[in-house]
């Protein structure tokens, strides 16, 4: 008897173990839940950047690599962007370049460019970057305690 209680509680327990994991992790507050980004991350500075009669190139230094190239389209590019931040609803963006030979001529999607000022060229512009303070690593400790003068 007791050797078919232990098995009998032994199955039982993987059984459950199992089931309802997602009302599981619902009920469990403060939960940390990965954001998940998948695709060509697209803004809107990025898009604003873009103007008619650019080279491919130059298309793709501002925009990256496009996610879906058509072998049969050449000269449309898509990119898709999907963002499921913390488990909540997905949103998905996307937007599609057409050229003509080697230059842009539209686009469409979910974004729309808009009117950035211009830049003059040859400006000087100096911006400075903040130094971060940051904790040392486990690793950096170590290697301090053997370094002399630290």
């Amino acid at each position: 008897m007791p050797k078919r209680f232990i098995v009998i509680t032994y199955c039982l327990t993987l059984f459950l173990a199992g089931c309802s994991t997602e009302k599981l992790k619902e009920s469990l507050p403060g939960v940390y839940r990965l954001d998940i980004h998948q695709g060509n991350i697209v803004s809107q500075q990025m898009v604003d950047q873009l103007r008619p009669g650019m080279a491919k190139r130059q298309v793709a230094f501002i925009m990256g690599t496009p996610l879906v190239v058509d072998p049969f389209h050449d000269d449309r590019w898509d990119y898709i962007y999907s963002n499921e931040p913390g488990g909540k609803q997905r949103m998905q963006k996307r937007i599609t370049l057409v050229f003509d030979k080697d230059e842009l001529i539209g686009l469409q999607g979910d974004f729309r460019p808009g009117n950035l000022p211009e830049i003059e060229p040859g400006k000087d512009v100096t911006i400075d970057i903040p130094k971060i303070e940051r904790e040392k690593s486990l690793w950096e400790k170590i290697t301090g305690l053997f370094r002399k003068g630290d």
